[in-house]
């Protein structure tokens, strides 16, 4: 584990102290939080002309267009966070100006696992441990029946 980057994660996200949280995987920038959220570890998931961005979906920074991206497979709006037997879930953060910032995917166990960006991915129990000036808050929340 990179203790520097262990720093800064605890500095970024403050809240993860309290809450605890597990490094599981080496930094790497060869995928990002939505590509994560989506089961990709391969490519990084934006609406930009740099990342990958589902054919179709229109690509712009708006929620409505990463719900629209997670639809593509499978997902659907969902009242919350709880964990369902059956259901793989997933939690869209935005900022305060609305803008999607982050998303985290529910593990078999309830807990929650994130990139953070280019960092390391972490498994969490609360996905208020990331909240705050980086990611903002939680959004939307989706699932889709597991395969």
């Amino acid at each position: 584990m990179n203790h520097e980057n262990q720093k800064i994660i605890e500095g970024l996200f403050p809240q993860l102290l309290i809450s605890g949280y597990d490094i599981t995987s080496p930094s790497t920038r060869e995928y990002n939080c939505i590509a994560w959220a989506a089961g990709n570890n391969e490519v990084w998931w934006w609406p930009d002309p740099d990342g990958y961005w589902p054919a179709g979906i229109p690509k712009v920074e708006e929620l409505d267009s990463f719900i629209k991206a997670y639809e593509t497979l499978g997902y659907v709006v969902c009242e919350n966070d709880s964990f369902e037997e059956g259901f793989e879930k997933i939690a869209i953060y935005i900022d305060s100006d609305g803008i999607p910032t982050h998303a985290a995917r529910q593990l078999s166990n309830g807990r929650w696992t994130s990139k953070l960006g280019k960092l390391e991915d972490i498994e969490h129990s609360i996905l208020e441990g990331l909240h705050g000036q980086v990611y903002g808050t939680v959004a939307v929340f989706m699932k889709r029946k597991k395969s």
